[in-house]
């Protein structure tokens, strides 16, 4: 598997994008402007909840980006191998333009195909939210990962502690999200290990948030 810098996944990452017809949006301050749920950005989507909500943004219904975040929420953990207090998220959003079927399609092609990571398909794992009182089980992310040809022994269907997004503070964008993950050379920690266990196995480096307010039946992107 070939290892980029951090220049190249940027830089591939937006390209890839692009080509979709996503704009390219510059990253927000690490101060919010206006949203008293959290002291800094912390997500990608921070900047964004307006426009999830339904405000018109003016470089259109794609974007891509990549946000600068500090992330207090996984404080008690940086040091070890991967959280850090600081870093970049990079994001792509439809604001009520594509969802589920483009939104995973796109990010396997991405993390798969030779022309752009590459990574083995047989490294890859993901997750789907289980389904509870709040919101059904999400067959649909499931189906489409099926498709795709990801293996079905690592689809885990996980509940809203490991699959769920936001919202930030006691009301907001929130919803259920489907999540990519490397698997390690670590060996499984034993027989119901998945990447909820946190035995190392599973390391986490794409969230599809399939969020937002839940309109006329569905979950917009």
């Amino acid at each position: 598997m070939k290892l980029y810098t951090s220049d190249e996944i940027r830089t591939k990452f937006i390209r890839f994008f692009q080509a979709k017809g996503h704009e390219v949006i510059s990253s927000a301050s690490v101060i919010p402007d206006n949203d008293p749920t959290v002291l800094f950005t912390t997500a990608g989507m921070h900047p964004l909840i307006p426009y999830l909500l339904g405000e018109k943004h003016p470089s259109g219904t794609r974007l891509t980006n990549i946000q600068k975040c500090i992330r207090t929420v996984d404080i008690d953990e940086v040091g070890d191998d991967t959280h850090c207090t600081f870093f970049e998220m990079m994001g792509n959003w439809s604001l009520g333009d594509y969802f589920k079927q483009e939104s995973i399609a796109w990010s396997w092609e991405f993390v798969t195909s030779p022309e752009w990571l590459a990574i083995p398909k047989q490294k890859i794992a993901v997750t789907v939210f289980e389904g509870d009182a709040d919101a059904p089980r999400d067959q649909e992310s499931y189906d489409i990962w099926r498709e795709l040809g990801q293996d079905e022994k690592e689809i885990f269907f996980l509940p809203k502690a490991d699959n769920w997004w936001g919202p930030a503070g006691q009301t907001g964008p929130c919803g259920p999200d489907t999540e990519i993950f490397i698997i390690s050379d670590k060996e499984r920690c034993g027989p119901s290990c998945s990447p909820a266990c946190g035995c190392g196995r599973y390391i986490e480096f794409w969230n599809k948030c399939l969020l937002a307010i839940q309109q006329k039946g569905r979950w917009p992107v």
